[in-house]
């Protein structure tokens, strides 16, 4: 016999409750960190699980569920925010400590610490934040995922529908850009920032 459609809808309701609700701490997280305001955060993760709940029977069971709802919100945040960002949400990455970049170089691949990031870890936090607000949107995103987010790059390439080599060349370009500002802070501030990325005071 053909289910009602209030039974169909029940059953929807009752599969989303149960898989999607419990991300939704680590998803608001994440929006705080963008947004910087906890009322702003809680409508793009409001927005972001409305859509989803629409858009559930497209999900394929038994895949990335957070990397699915990860797309949607940040697809959902740059429709919503990207405007105001240019002006006020540049500073979404002020949770940001200097040390988290050097960590995630650990989370993010095998390799050894870089030694642009051994020379961050001697600049202040401030500095930090400030170059990174300057970084393009579509490798601050990266950024996002990779060090505040402490994903690995196969969850980036999912969550951003790219390529993980797209990744891995908008974190290197990233890094690179965040590199130079810090160069040209470094040097206004006296600090001595080499080729080999060492720093001194």
């Amino acid at each position: 016999m053909k289910k009602s459609e209030n039974s169909v809808a029940a059953d929807k309701l009752r599969s989303f409750e149960l898989q999607a609700l419990p991300l939704m701490p680590q998803l608001y997280g994440a929006a705080l960190r963008w947004t910087r305001n906890p009322s702003d955060a809680e409508d793009l993760v409001q927005e972001t699980f409305a859509k989803a709940y629409i858009a559930w029977a497209q999900f394929e069971q038994g895949t990335n569920l957070k990397a699915w709802l990860y797309r949607i919100m940040t697809n959902t945040h740059i429709n919503l925010y990207n405007k105001r960002a240019k002006d006020q949400a540049k500073g979404a990455l002020d949770e940001l400590e200097d040390w988290q970049l050097g960590s995630a170089e650990s989370v993010t691949s095998t390799s050894s610490r870089s030694a642009e990031l051994e020379a961050i870890d001697n600049l202040p936090s401030k500095a930090v934040k400030d170059a990174l607000n300057q970084i393009p949107d579509e490798f601050r995103m990266v950024v996002y995922y990779a060090v505040v987010d402490g994903l690995p790059y196969a969850e980036i390439a999912q969550i951003m529908n790219t390529p993980v080599g797209t990744v891995m060349s908008r974190l290197h370009r990233g890094k690179k850009l965040l590199k130079k500002l810090l160069a040209e802070y470094a040097a206004q501030e006296g600090y001595n920032v080499t080729n080999s990325g060492t720093a001194n005071d």
